[in-house]
């Protein structure tokens, strides 16, 4: 019989993830790997590398998407959401 989960166990899988894989990444931005790489390449999202691995953190991800929402050609910020 398998014991059940530690109180430390729960808790790490409660906590929010900071940061994506690349692959999670794009699935997350609703774009390809290739699209994420060329967002990388331009400048437009600052990955974070731990050794070998290249991760996306949220707060980059949020940072991204904030930045392809603020403005139409006019200038006129868009809103895809109502405020209240």
């Amino acid at each position: 019989m398998r014991p059940q989960n530690s109180t430390s166990e729960v808790a790490a899988n409660s906590l929010p993830a900071l940061r994506f894989e690349m692959p999670e990444a794009a699935q997350i931005l609703r774009m390809s790997r290739a699209q994420l790489y060329n967002r990388i390449h331009e400048g437009s999202i600052k990955p974070q590398k731990d050794g070998t691995r290249t991760y996306i953190t949220r707060v980059e991800l949020e940072r991204y998407v904030e930045s392809c929402g603020t403005s139409t050609p006019g200038g006129t910020p868009r809103r895809y959401f109502s405020t209240g």
